[in-house]
């Protein structure tokens, strides 16, 4: 990948800064002030290739070493190459890999605010969640709570709104939420729980196998886009919306810390600005890919795409928002983090009401 198609592969704001990041680079090699290479290693959840998931951590892989004039080379391993999926953290906490690209509520056992930083349910889209963390406090807590572990994390990609999961059988009231088996992970899954069903973790390339033998009755994985690829209309016939689990869904590169102390400034100025590129756009991407994917789907594919019921809906509002309290008396950083994101939430909803819902609904 040359350094001018790396550049016009970003967004505006993010290519200015790669070209002043790229510049520094340039400069600094041409006067010899540090002309070391370094060689990392990236674990990810996702199965390598995977489209916009794992394609992106191969595309800020390859925007890193461009910027850096091959002076940061990346190796990628996907789900289970190095590591398993779930084992990523740990890995990066370590020095096993230098770095990790996942979703953050995936350790939401060791850090219980991780959620957050990924998404919860009823919570922010995805122009939001950039919001809150780039000038919202968002990000300053989230470093806060990996910081024990020596992890920064970085965001990097996002899904969007998903979808509300595929399901075997429909789902007309609460009743039909008892006793499910749901793939569907983090604080969605507490909800479900609480609902009556039982929600079950697996990586996302186990979730074909478990819904087809009917070990899962229905799985959240992300919208039409991955959904397709997986296949997963194969195996369950209906598909819900709105994603009430996953309203905005932020993707996460963890740093080991140490090992990026130890590269020079115009590096570590590298890598942060191609997560922010990358960031970009793969948000992007699932949001074009998204669309035609759910056309294939009902048009090719004869999915019926159903909304959940109201009552569902009210339902499900009313566990949030009991789960999200309950675990706030129990955490201090969850706490902080949810009066955070509620307080940004609060200040967003009328610009939001005029703004983008108005225009939405004014297109018809």
């Amino acid at each position: 990948m040359k350094r001018r198609d790396v550049i016009g592969g970003l967004g505006a704001g993010a290519a200015a800064a790669a070209v002043a990041a790229c510049s520094r680079q340039t400069g600094q090699a041409a006067g010899v002030e540090d002309t070391r290479t370094f060689e990392w290693r990236l674990v990810t959840t996702w199965p390598a290739n995977f489209p916009a998931l794992g394609t992106g951590a191969i595309e800020f892989a390859k925007r890193v070493e461009a910027c850096s004039g091959g002076r940061l080379k990346i190796r990628i391993y996907g789900d289970g190459e190095l590591v398993p999926a779930f084992e990523i953290f740990d890995a990066v906490s370590s020095g096993t890999a230098e770095l990790g690209h996942g979703a953050s509520y995936y350790w939401k056992g060791k850090v219980p605010a991780s959620s957050f930083f990924a998404s919860v349910p009823f919570g922010l889209i995805a122009q939001e969640m950039n919001a809150w963390l780039y000038f919202g406090g968002g990000w300053d807590l989230w470093k806060e709570a990996y910081a024990p572990f020596g992890i920064l994390p970085v965001p990097c990609g996002s899904s969007g709104c998903q979808m509300g999961g595929w399901f075997r059988k429909e789902i007309r009231s609460m009743a039909d939420i008892r006793g499910l088996k749901m793939r569907i992970p983090a604080l969605g899954g507490e909800i479900i729980a609480r609902a009556g069903g039982t929600p079950v973790t697996m990586p996302g390339s186990e979730i074909f196998t478990s819904l087809q033998s009917g070990a899962s009755d229905a799985a959240d994985w992300s919208g039409p886009y991955n959904d397709l690829a997986f296949g997963l209309h194969k195996a369950a016939k209906y598909y819900y919306y709105p994603g009430w689990q996953e309203p905005g869904s932020t993707l996460e590169m963890i740093i080991n810390e140490a090992a990026f102390e130890g590269l020079p400034e115009d590096l570590r100025e590298i890598v942060l600005t191609c997560a922010s590129a990358t960031n970009d756009r793969m948000a992007a991407e699932f949001t074009a890919r998204n669309a035609e994917a759910l056309q294939t789907l009902i048009r090719d594919h004869g999915v019926q795409v159903r909304p959940y019921p109201d009552d569902v809906m009210r339902e499900l509002q009313r566990l949030s928002a009991e789960v999200l309290a309950e675990a706030s008396g129990t955490d201090p950083m969850f706490r902080r983090v949810l009066e955070s994101l509620q307080a940004f939430r609060q200040t967003m909803t009328p610009y939001i009401n005029i703004a983008e819902r108005a225009m939405l609904n004014s297109r018809g």
